[in-house]
């Protein structure tokens, strides 16, 4: 017998993109990707969810404006509120910022372009469960692929979340014009998260980075200490 990794939701809109790359990558990982529909109102048994990258119903109004609305969206913030382990990616981050799981609002970035490259990323916060594989200060490389990515808060809240530890990573060179250089924040008890750049897309050396396997795989790390052990037959011979 063998123990299976840590079950981990992965959650589809219509209109996402990067739902199959995201539980690809937690099954590297070595935890157990459950494909989630956003029409379920109940999540199954997991022990953490991440909200995947896309056009969550493309992008219409405000990126994540509909999605927030989807019944699985109210699932999801009972298992935050609960304590249960939330991560937002790209699109994933705006609906959570939408849906008020998270502070401040992304807005189209600073060029009016799309955006699709590499980035360097400073870690900020080493103190949550995404990133307790990091040092804070370290230099992580990672992919960005957006269109409305500038994170916005004014003064106040932005000094409340510097006071409360809540800005996780920066950029290092803003791609975006995010207010203070911010790519990544949590809410205020840390077990919920969203950034900008794509976690998923760093995890082989074959694409040039693998730092995105410190953020999922910290998640990894927190879901399977969250959950207790499942025993699963070992494959035949």
């Amino acid at each position: 017998m063998s123990e299976a990794g840590p079950r981990i939701a992965v959650l589809t809109f219509p209109g996402s993109n990067d739902d199959r790359d995201a539980l690809h990558a937690l099954e590297l990982l070595g935890a157990s990707g459950v494909p989630v529909w956003h029409a379920e109102e109940r999540l199954p048994d997991i022990a953490g969810v991440v909200l995947p990258g896309g056009f969550s119903y493309g992008d219409y109004l405000r990126c994540g404006a509909i999605a927030r609305f989807s019944p699985a969206m109210k699932a999801v913030a009972e298992f935050a509120a609960d304590g249960g382990l939330v991560l937002g990616i790209c699109n994933g981050f705006q609906i959570l910022c939408e849906a008020g799981l998270l502070p401040g609002v992304l807005r189209p970035n600073e060029s009016l372009s799309f955006l699709c490259r590499d980035v360097v990323l400073r870690v900020e916060g080493a103190e949550t469960p995404f990133t307790s594989a990091c040092s804070t200060g370290q230099r992580l490389t990672i992919p960005i692929k957006h269109g409305e990515g500038c994170w916005f808060a004014d003064a106040e809240l932005l000094a409340e979340l510097e006071t409360k530890r809540q800005i996780v990573l920066r950029y290092e060179q803003n791609p975006n014009g995010s207010i203070d250089d911010v790519a990544a924040v949590c809410n205020e008890r840390g077990n919920v998260m969203g950034l900008m750049p794509h976690p998923e897309h760093a995890v082989d050396p074959l694409l040039g980075s693998t730092d995105g396997a410190l953020i999922l795989g910290g998640l990894v790390e927190a879901a399977r200490a969250a959950s207790p052990p499942v025993a699963t037959a070992a494959a035949p011979l």
